[in-house]
């Protein structure tokens, strides 16, 4: 081992004295002390030395996750400079975090504090490395796990617990590093949880971290509620039951149930993407079947339009577009798909039949996954994102900062595509300096040999499942045989189609909870890690069992969630639960999709719009590919100018969140006179225009619209304003289309609630 001049002088010295400055017993360990000052001070934090290029000379390690590398930097190399063991305190290890000397990180401990006494006994022990009989971090506990503040109390002291190799038992309290999840919640770097005071109830998860592990505090305020009693609708099923028992317990009433035009309109949106026809709407209103809701969630589960949907949704996620796929790519992807979906195959088989996909793109669709994935590691992360709901791109460089996964995790999961190759039969592309084009037919195959490694090691990663279970070279596999080591996607494959992975259930059903109610309970839904936590975990666990009790199907666990309280509860707020947004009090209102918009307006107008490539009468909903702003090589059509700019995705991530639903300057200007919004009033055929060459009177033109557009009756107020407005216009069809194009853009068209 080679020392640096001043480590090799002191030790001499020291052995000749017969003495040390600091006694054996009194000695910092540099992995469970040392490290600890480090990351608490913050000085391994991607902003200061823990950065990839490091600050001012000293690199480290981010969030101290190599400690031996550390252990170099700061006594045989640059870092070494840092510190002085003949003059412990004249070390710019210390003078510059207490500010003696300029620090463009500010000061980050005080002379004589824990942190300073730490370091500086190390220096002057010599800087010593920890031994192999050193312990080890074993497990880190916090208290509570889990708690309820009633006002007035707002704040409690976190305590953190070590429990090392050789048994002991240590309060680290001075050793963590805290970090709240909301804001508006502060945390002292002691432990002290801090609400502000607040009408509103409140929550947050606090990250304890201390070396290599990471645990959660949950800790829920509520404010005082004097004379408060709780009232909720009776509960459907088990999902009302969690959710209300979580309400009461955080002193918050839920909202009244939805009133039958807010069911009808928001069922069909949510089940088919699209909203209900006048007729629809209207016979379900007006009907007095007590099961009507019940029976029309049934009925929409088993209808084409459901499978649509669906399909729209897990094309998105899939990357059905026809750069990386082509034409033919696209059109076989999405069949299977939608035919996938339309026998309610249960996702876990359905991953399993992505994942282990191969042979032609056109003879086997599945294997168009992999296509638009053309390495290891975008294969892998795509597939932990998708179907586990992991970020593991954050572990690519470094161990994650956020979670347990480790590089070796990473490159191990990563390792099961490394042998993924393709056979390129034929590329037709025009532009042949884009090598991401392909139009023609590949064939997937494994590769006999291949293998990852990790980068900062240089050691290769045999692969391994996500519970660090190693692969052996030989297992049984999925068609009842012995899998070689070089078939690895079979043995993956049967993972899931088995049904190993919890992960997996919870991340799906999850999903399909985000879908119908506009947020996860893990939120984003695709980012599952322990300081992440579920806005209500019973549930959580309740949906994803009812999931796995259904044989993995989507259609089940919808129909239970469409059939509970909390689902059809309204979005008019009351007095305890108007600032809630996360935990089911009441429905948050969203803006239509891209789709449903186009398809709403459309649908009302009873009128279609072209898209590019696809027929007369195509839906948005409908679309197998996405032609953003229209085909490369053909010019855009309106309908997908209007897709692209109200969020439609590109389906370049394998993410939902590419998706956006952000309002913009642009959007309004397309509401207001846009090409598109015009072209559907004006439009020859139309409702309006049919109106004109009937002898259809005003009022029945606005009781059908209002139908039609809005799912409910016009009120009287209405009826006589806007019949007012037309019969008294010398432009009758103007005035038609003004009464149109206000409906259009209200918020009671534009919003589901």
């Amino acid at each position: 081992m080679r020392y640096s001049v001043l480590t090799i002088v002191f030790l001499i010295l020291s052995h000749s004295a017969g003495t040390s400055r600091v006694s054996a017993g009194d000695v910092p360990s540099f992995r469970n002390d040392v490290m600890a000052v480090l990351s608490r001070s913050g000085c391994s934090l991607g902003t200061c030395h823990g950065n990839q290029n490091g600050k001012g000379g000293l690199k480290l390690s981010l969030r101290g996750q190599d400690p031996e590398a550390d252990f170099v930097t700061l006594t045989r190399s640059l870092g070494a400079r840092r510190v002085n063991v003949m003059s412990p305190d004249d070390s710019l290890l210390l003078k510059k975090p207490v500010m003696e000397v300029p620090h463009e990180g500010g000061r980050r401990f005080r002379a004589g504090s824990e942190e300073y006494r730490v370091l500086r006994d190390w220096i002057a022990a010599g800087m010593p490395a920890d031994g192999d009989s050193a312990v080890r971090l074993v497990r880190l506990t916090v208290e509570p796990t889990e708690v309820t503040l009633y006002s007035p109390q707002a704040s409690l002291r976190l305590n953190a617990r070590a429990e090392y190799s050789d048994g002991s038992v240590r309060d680290v309290g001075d050793r963590v590093v805290f970090e709240s999840s909301n804001p508006a919640v502060g945390v002292t770097v002691n432990g002290e949880v801090q609400f502000p005071e607040s009408r509103s109830a409140r929550q947050t998860s606090v990250t304890v971290r201390y070396l290599q592990q990471q645990v959660v505090s949950r800790l829920d305020y509520v404010p005082e509620r004097p004379g408060f009693e709780f009232t909720a609708p009776a509960p459907a099923n088990v999902i009302d039951e969690l959710v209300f028992a979580q309400l009461q317990r955080l002193r918050i009433n839920p909202s009244e149930i939805c009133d039958d035009v807010t069911f009808v309109r928001r069922i069909y949106l949510d089940v088919t993407g699209s909203i209900p026809t006048g007729v629809q709407a209207k016979e379900f209103v007006q009907s007095t079947d007590p099961d009507k809701r019940a029976r029309l969630i049934d009925r929409l589960l088993d209808s084409p339009e459901y499978v649509d949907f669906q399909t729209l949704r897990w094309a998105d996620l899939l990357r059905v577009e026809d750069k990386t796929l082509d034409s033919k790519g696209v059109e076989v992807f999405h069949h299977w798909i939608r035919e996938s979906l339309a026998a309610d195959k249960p996702l876990h088989q359905f991953a399993a039949e992505i994942v282990g996909a191969r042979g032609s793109t056109y003879a086997e669709p599945p294997a168009n996954f992999y296509r638009a994935l053309r390495t290891p590691e975008e294969r892998s992360e795509a597939t932990a994102q998708v179907f586990l709901g992991v970020r593991l791109q954050c572990a690519r460089c470094h161990n994650h900062p956020f979670d347990q996964w480790t590089q070796d995790d990473y490159y191990g999961w990563t390792g099961f595509f490394a042998r993924v190759d393709y056979k390129i039969l034929e590329n037709r592309r025009r532009d042949t300096n884009d090598t991401h084009e392909f139009d023609g037919e590949q064939i997937v195959f494994m590769k006999s040999s291949g293998e990852v490694k990790n980068p900062t090691t240089g050691r290769t990663v045999k692969p391994r499942f996500p519970d660090s279970q190693m692969v052996h070279a030989a297992v049984k596999g999925a068609r009842g045989v012995v899998v070689e080591d070089g078939d690895r996607l079979l043995l993956l494959s049967e993972w899931f189609g088995q049904g190993e992975s919890s992960r997996f259930a919870a991340t799906q059903a999850n999903r399909i909870w985000s879908q119908l109610n506009g947020q996860g309970i893990v939120d984003p839904i695709d980012d599952f890690r322990s300081t992440n936590p579920p806005s209500n975990p019973a549930l959580l666990e309740a949906i994803t069992r009812e999931f796995v009790a259904a044989g993995y199907r989507i259609r089940p666990l919808m129909r239970l969630i469409l059939n509970s309280r909390t689902w059809q509860l309204s979005s008019r707020a009351n007095g305890t639960n108007e600032d809630d947004a996360t935990m089911c009090s009441h429905v948050i209102p969203r803006r239509l999709t891209a789709e449903q918009t186009l398809d709403a307006m459309s649908q009302a107008l009873d009128v279609s719009i072209r898209y590019g490539g696809y027929p007369e009468g195509t839906r948005a909903v409908q679309l197998a590919g996405v032609r953003n702003g229209g085909h490369r090589y053909s010019r855009p059509e309106a309908g997908d100018r209007f897709l692209a700019l109200f969020g439609k995705p590109g389906r370049l991530l394998t993410c939902e969140c590419e998706r956006t639903a952000e309002t913009t300057l642009a959007q309004t200007m397309e509401m207001v006179g846009g090409s598109v919004v015009s072209e559907l009033v004006q439009k020859s055929g139309n409702r309006i225009h049919r109106t004109l060459q009937s002898s259809e009177l005003t009022g029945e033109f606005l009781s059908d619209f209002w139908w039609s557009a809005l799912s409910r009756e016009i009120s009287a107020e209405e009826l006589r304003a806007f019949r007012e407005h037309v019969d008294s216009s010398a432009d009758r069809r103007k005035a038609l289309e003004d009464v149109v194009w206000s409906v259009l853009n209200s918020n009671e068209f534009l919003l589901r609630r």
